[in-house]
């Protein structure tokens, strides 16, 4: 099979290689996919470029988490009917070193997820890392019907989804980005309003929307970029449901964020426990099958440009970027 590899840590261009390599073979309780598509997230291009750790220990990673395709191969003990089965895949390579930058992949049946015949596999690629992100992220904050929800990257893949599932759940979205062609993607996604943050304030045009109160909950792209305005973005009680950082360390000012009562609560997609990743794959489920759902724009790579691909990633563009496999 073909596949894209690093062996060292660095720059897309020089550590990303394409190889020939057996296709694997699925052991017990596992299932081989015929990819159609892989997703790239940040976390993967972090991972390449030695910014994160994950992978550090392995001789050779085929990167990428998230994927698509068709069971075409089934491990011990997997029920016959998987054998054909058009599906979306996670956690491909969370510890361990093969993911879905290749034609194969083998992995648990725990991580296959049935994709509708009426959902391509473009958008089954993009829904793994940014969609159950969201997910878990809008259902952190419980019932949102008239609460006030503000979202820093709202057109980012995680952030669109956010907006829409937030919207959808009768919450008023503040959307945050950068530009006005990102404004029109978070509108699109459900946003009441848009806060441009290259030439507006972020905290007055904050308080200017919500008469002085701030928003009942947050869910954060960069907590490193605006923790220490929590207590300001936040009303009382409020809660900052954070999934990145832009810096590896956060400062926060303790006063604002005791008198504020502020809850910040933390979590990482690729470690939901068994409840909550229960939950969001029913609800992602859910999402898939209800009429009119949005999915972010995409932009389509073949394997040989995948360090095109990562560069893209890296730029911060506002489109879910895919592997062609």
């Amino acid at each position: 099979m073909r596949a894209a590899i690093y062996t060292s840590k660095g720059p897309a261009n020089e550590v990303l290689q394409i190889v020939d390599r057996p296709a694997p073979l699925p052991a017990a309780g596992e299932v081989r996919v015929k990819l159609a598509f892989s997703g790239v997230n940040p976390s993967d291009v972090k991972s390449r470029a030695g910014v994160a750790s994950r992978g550090s220990s392995y001789a050779e990673v085929i990167p990428h988490s998230d994927g698509a395709g068709v069971v075409d191969l089934l491990g011990a003990d997997v029920p016959a009917e998987w054998l054909g089965r058009r599906v979306w895949v996670f956690n491909a390579q969370w510890e361990r070193p093969f993911g879905t930058a290749a034609e194969y992949v083998t992995l648990p049946l725990a991580q296959v997820v049935p994709l509708p015949d009426e959902t391509s596999f473009e958008v089954g690629a993009s829904i793994a890392i940014p969609l159950m992100t969201a997910m878990y992220a809008v259902q952190t904050c419980g019932s949102l019907l008239g609460k006030t929800v503000l979202i820093p990257g709202a057109a980012g893949s995680v952030g669109f989804y956010a907006t829409q599932l937030a919207a959808m759940a009768g919450a008023r979205v503040i959307a945050v980005v950068s530009n006005d062609e990102k404004a029109v993607l978070a509108r699109s996604a459900g946003a009441s309003e848009v806060i441009l943050y290259r030439s507006e304030n972020l905290v007055e045009r904050v308080q200017a929307l919500t008469a002085g109160r701030g928003a009942d909950y947050v869910i954060e792209v960069d907590v490193a970029a605006h923790a220490a305005h929590y207590g300001s973005l936040l009303t009382f009680d409020g809660k900052a449901v954070i999934y990145g950082t832009g810096t590896p360390q956060i400062t926060m000012p303790f006063g604002p964020l005791i008198v504020g009562f502020v809850t910040m609560v933390f979590f990482i997609v690729y470690r939901l426990p068994p409840a909550a990743l229960k939950t969001v794959l029913d609800g992602v489920s859910a999402a898939l099958a209800r009429p009119g759902f949005q999915h972010p724009p995409t932009a389509i790579y073949t394997l040989e440009d995948i360090a095109a691909a990562h560069q893209q990633v890296e730029r911060g563009a506002n489109a879910k970027v895919l592997i062609r496999l």
